[in-house]
């Protein structure tokens, strides 16, 4: 079989999360694949830098860099808008739009989904709640009422394009089925293990590290902490910054947006990883773990996957203070192993994912080849 034309699509590259180290593996497992996304903001993902990265027209808009949530219905049409008649395969890491991407009825589109887009399903109620814009909340509350069921039309047809689904866990998968009608395979996205060394120095704090926004539910560790005296850093920035340093304690450090090198350092420092979102698998816990350092999450979401109860962290029954409380007062009567912690993350290794990802693409074209 001659060697597949492959291309890369991301919802957008203007800041560092989970799904942007996922798209880096899919770079590493396609090197000379372009990546389309629909706005890009050079030198805040430096690792990207110098790539053959395409935009779409929305790179022009208004605030489309800083504040891409306020254009959803333009990413369709930019995503639609995409010509790719050239490649045999293309590989969408998506959470949002990029799915809806429109390909030639002999072009592969696999969709590595992260989730089924978060404010149209399974978390519209909490993001209408809290939008995350600031001032600008009441307006987006009155406006997203009146166009959701136009966009849970499209994002479902969008789907329906899809040839095959690869979710980033069994609770996505889940999710995926419930929302779209479509069976998905699990393949658990990466952690670059190397990054990672386990501190054998005393450790003191207790850390909260990722973006602080109002899903993620940032407050119940500060509250928790707080309330316990707690020693806790806080490595991360978002919407919830301020409000978190309202209810901080005297004991609690703010440190903004780390470097890789910062983050790994913090997670390394620190006595357990507090992790109260429901998240949809939740890298940074694996990171915490390459460290040595346990996790203690709320039971629901990835973080089924990967805090084993006595192994690899504690499980909270409920996204509460007092039960984070509980978690604490639990953590602090066991003990975990620095080193089984490393090797339960080392199953997740890039190297491990790239492979099973370029396994599944070359099975799929062989498939389809025999059709």
């Amino acid at each position: 079989m001659a060697k597949p034309r492959v291309a890369l699509v991301h919802d957008w590259l203007t800041n560092q999360g989970g799904a942007e180290r996922v798209l880096w593996a899919l770079h590493q497992a396609y090197p000379e694949a372009p990546i389309y996304t629909s706005v890009y903001q050079p030198g805040i993902l430096r690792q990207f830098d110098g790539l053959d990265i395409r935009i779409t027209f929305l790179q022009h808009w208004p605030w489309s860099k800083t504040k891409h949530q306020l254009y959803p219905v333009l990413r369709t049409l930019a995503f639609e808008s995409i010509d790719f008649s050239r490649y045999d395969v293309v590989i969408s890491s998506c959470s949002s739009e990029s799915k809806g991407i429109i390909t030639r009825p002999d072009t592969m589109h696999i969709c590595y989904l992260h989730t089924p887009t978060r404010y149209y399903w399974s978390d519209y109620v909490n993001y209408l709640r809290s939008p995350g814009f600031g001032i600008l909340n009441p307006i987006i509350r009155l406006i997203m009422p009146l166009f959701i069921a136009y966009m849970r039309l499209w994002d479902f047809a969008a789907a329906a394009r899809i040839d095959h689904i690869i979710a980033n866990s069994h609770t996505v998968a889940e999710r995926v089925g419930k929302y779209y009608r479509q069976p998905a395979t699990v393949i658990n996205p990466p952690i670059k293990l190397s990054r990672f060394k386990i501190n054998k120095s005393q450790r003191t704090s207790f850390i909260l590290a990722g973006r602080m926004i109002p899903y993620k539910r940032p407050d119940i560790a500060v509250e928790a902490c707080r309330d316990f005296g707690l020693r806790l850093v806080v490595v991360g920035e978002g919407s919830e910054l301020p409000r978190l340093k309202q209810l901080a304690g005297p004991r609690t450090k703010f440190i903004g947006k780390p470097t890789d090198e910062e983050m790994a350092y913090y997670l390394g420092q620190s006595k357990a990883m507090l992790f109260m979102a429901e998240e949809d698998f939740g890298l940074i816990t694996l990171e915490a773990m390459a460290c040595g350092t346990p996790v203690i999450a709320y039971g629901a979401g990835g973080s089924l996957e990967t805090v084993i109860p006595g192994k690899t962290g504690v499980l909270c029954a409920e996204q509460t203070v007092d039960s984070l409380k509980a978690g604490i007062e639990e953590f602090n009567q066991s003990n975990f192993n620095p080193a089984a912690l490393r090797d339960f993350a080392a199953q997740f290794d890039e190297a491990i994912f790239v492979s099973r990802i370029k396994r599944f693409v070359a099975e799929k074209l062989e498939e389809s080849a025999q059709i």
